[in-house]
């Protein structure tokens, strides 16, 4: 793990660091401060202002009769109207204890002749014109405030996040993230199961750390490395364990980031994005999900080939080995459609190498469970390799939740840890649903799944070919009335054609124990018969195992599609004749055959089918047992519920329980225990 409180002392000359991404130009604040300066400097002169004492208004009347008495100390005339003036104020004078007194006059009646007789019996006349700078201020200082308020709220804000080119520069700017090693917590020490990718990614950055190492023999760093596998494998998580490990800028993005509304956008981002890249030279941009935007061109109808996608691929293609090529900025780049992208983006020069993480073989389940199941808590009795062995064609993404759904099925069992049973569990429902175990199923039914489930783990037991018989279960679990599970012993990477034929007849086994026991059939086939057509099917047009067709190719070729090339099949009425005669004779074959085998073990067929209606879930070992006449030495659902219910009874006619007494078994302490 990364240490958090490691410090980078690898800094550009200028002292910054080179991981982060170059700042955007700053705006000086100085007018603006002093523009909120004087803004809160008149605020505060109006508010002390209106605290003082109030001046008493008078009227027009009571003023010149004040000016004739001659109580008027002194007065102040103002350009619209209003005087201002202050009477003469004695020591034993209480009523006029206010002398400030306000006026407003006609401006029409203030006139030389008005001013003349109020100089005659006022001491102090002024007459007080404002400053042409004030009246524009005030006037101003609304409008002044408001932009203000606007210029720091909001088009500060943009300028930040959207650099010099502002709110409309904000869509040109590239949206990627610089996650540093601190910040992402996953090393190469919590990536498992891939280790040849791992080691192509290794060598990326053991360049980036001493690139006169491997440049002493004249070789050049790749420019690009393409990560290509299903879904869930691992490929962001091996570009966050690049992330942790790399001691050099790391810029994430994804493909869909560069797309927008606007025409232009999106190749302007990624300019925008391998300039800021070349400026921190060395570093890794990462692209997540690039079938977005790298998509073959030319192989649609819909607009032209000039359209936004286009430009913007055409933009990585130039960034990534144009004129202008930095040897020093390398592109990881992650899809699981590989076969969607253009030729000219996964060629030699751009993307140099191609590294496919693929689904996890046992081992690497088996140490992706390990390192996935170092933050639960395990039980004694629990198996790792056993639930390898049991999932395979599983992702680590499927894994991972494989151990969550258990540790949360044991939090819900209210157990101290976790266990065997609780990891079976799980993976059948990651894999097939959660189980219905309250659903109430006619007997009927029931009694034909039983029989259906019979067929297909006595064909599993008894066929060399298949894959061991791992588990069978009659207990509804998401669209299927049960299921029959299998527990391989090793991966297959190749299949063979009685490998390929045996699961046909596994496939097969329900429906025929439906019409032997029952003399008719159901729709409870309809997975069987699909699974069983598309492997006859593949077999004859993509892997030449019919006899009749040869060694042909007659499937599709995806991604092969040009601009005019609307798909569809490559080969004439009489080919296709011929491969619907190949399918159903490799069908009817492997229909005759499974039932012959059926037919002569009729008896233990039954046998499985009356045990499985009585104990619901079996494992392998219990029907092989089975198969050979054994009896099953455990108690039923059946029995279990009846031993509860007696239990009760006698705890109700016995002495009543006592407050500091608690039975050592309740029905309702916790679910009741599965069997098998």
């Amino acid at each position: 793990m990364a240490d958090s409180n490691g410090q980078d002392n690898n800094q550009s000359p200028g002292g910054r660091d080179p991981r982060q991404a170059p700042p955007s130009p700053k705006v000086s604040r100085n007018l603006l401060s002093w523009l909120v300066l004087l803004g809160l400097t008149i605020l505060l002169v109006s508010l002390l202002t209106s605290s003082m004492t109030t001046a008493e208004k008078l009227t027009i009347s009571a003023f010149e009769a004040a000016v004739e008495s001659g109580e008027i100390k002194s007065i102040i005339i103002k350009e619209d109207g209003l005087i201002e003036g202050e009477r003469i104020v004695n020591d034993a004078d209480t009523v006029n204890a206010n002398p400030r007194f306000t006026v407003l006059y006609p401006r029409e009646a203030i006139t030389d002749r008005f001013l003349d007789r109020i100089r005659a019996k006022v001491p102090s006349v002024e007459c007080q014109k404002p400053s042409p700078f004030m009246l524009v201020l005030v006037s101003m200082l609304p409008w002044i405030l408001i932009f203000a308020f606007i210029w720091f709220v909001f088009i500060r804000q943009m300028r930040s996040a959207g650099g010099a080119g502002g709110m409309l520069g904000n869509f040109g700017r590239s949206r990627h993230r610089v996650p540093h090693k601190e910040h992402t917590n996953v090393t190469f020490a919590d990536v498992a199961g891939i280790e040849e990718a791992k080691d192509d990614v290794k060598e990326i950055i053991e360049f980036l750390k001493a690139p006169k190492k491997f440049q002493r023999l004249g070789g050049r760093i790749p420019r690009g490395i393409l990560l290509v596998g299903e879904p869930g494998c691992g490929k962001t998580l091996l570009a966050k364990a690049i992330a942790g490990e790399a001691d050099v800028p790391f810029f994430s993005i994804s493909g869909s980031d560069f797309v927008e509304m606007f025409v232009g956008v999106g190749a302007s981002r990624v300019r925008d994005l391998f300039k800021q890249a070349k400026e921190n030279s060395p570093c890794i941009i990462f692209l997540d999900e690039i079938d977005a935007v790298g998509r073959r061109r030319g192989a649609s109808f819909g607009g032209g080939g000039h359209d936004e996608r286009e430009q913007t691929l055409n933009a990585i293609l130039v960034e990534m080995d144009g004129f202008d090529t930095n040897s020093q900025v390398i592109v990881i780049a992650a899809t699981n459609r590989n076969d969607v992208l253009d030729p000219a983006l996964i060629r030699p020069g751009r993307f140099d190498r191609q590294v496919y993480v693929s689904l996890p073989d046992l081992q690497g389940r088996y140490e992706i469970l390990k390192v996935h199941m170092r933050k639960i808590k395990l039980g004694p009795t629990v198996d790792i390799r056993r639930v390898a062995r049991g999932t395979p064609m599983f992702s680590g993404a499927e894994l991972e939740a494989i151990v969550n759904e258990a540790a949360l099925i044991a939090t819900l069992g209210n157990k101290q840890f976790v266990e065997q049973e609780d990891l079976e569990e799980a993976r059948d429902k990651v894999r097939w649903g959660r189980a219905k175990k309250s659903a109430v199923a006619d007997e009927r039914d029931r009694k034909l799944t039983a029989y259906h489930e019979a067929g297909h783990a006595l064909i599993q037991a008894l066929d060399n070919e298949a894959d061991p018989l791992h588990k069978v279960s009659i207990i509804p679990r998401g669209p299927s009335g049960g299921a029959t599970f299998s527990l391989p012993e090793r991966d297959r990477l190749v299949y063979s054609k009685s490998y390929l034929l045996a699961l046909m007849r596994v496939a097969l086994g329900g429906r025929i124990a439906e019409e032997v026991f029952f003399n008719e059939i159901s729709s409870g086939a309809a997975s069987d018969i699909k699974q069983a057509t598309e492997i006859a099917r593949r077999m004859v047009r993509d892997w030449g195992m019919g006899d009749a067709v040869g060694f042909v190719y007659y499937g599709e070729d995806e991604g092969k599609t040009g601009m005019f090339d609307l798909g569809g099949r490559h080969y004439s009425d009489s080919t296709a004749e011929t491969i619907d005669r190949e399918i159903k004779q490799i069908l009817d074959t492997a229909y005759a055959e499974t039932k012959r085998i059926i037919l002569e073990n009729r008896d233990k067929l039954e046998d499985v089918a009356k045990a499985l209606l009585k104990f619901e879930t079996m494992t392998g070992e219990e029907i092989n047992a089975v198969i050979r006449g054994e009896a099953i030495e455990r108690s039923s659902v059946a029995d279990l519920l009846d031993d509860a219910a007696n239990k009760d009874r006698q705890v109700g006619t016995a002495r009543p329980i006592q407050a500091d007494e608690a039975p050592k078994t309740q029905l309702g302490d916790g679910p009741l225990p599965q069997p098998g």
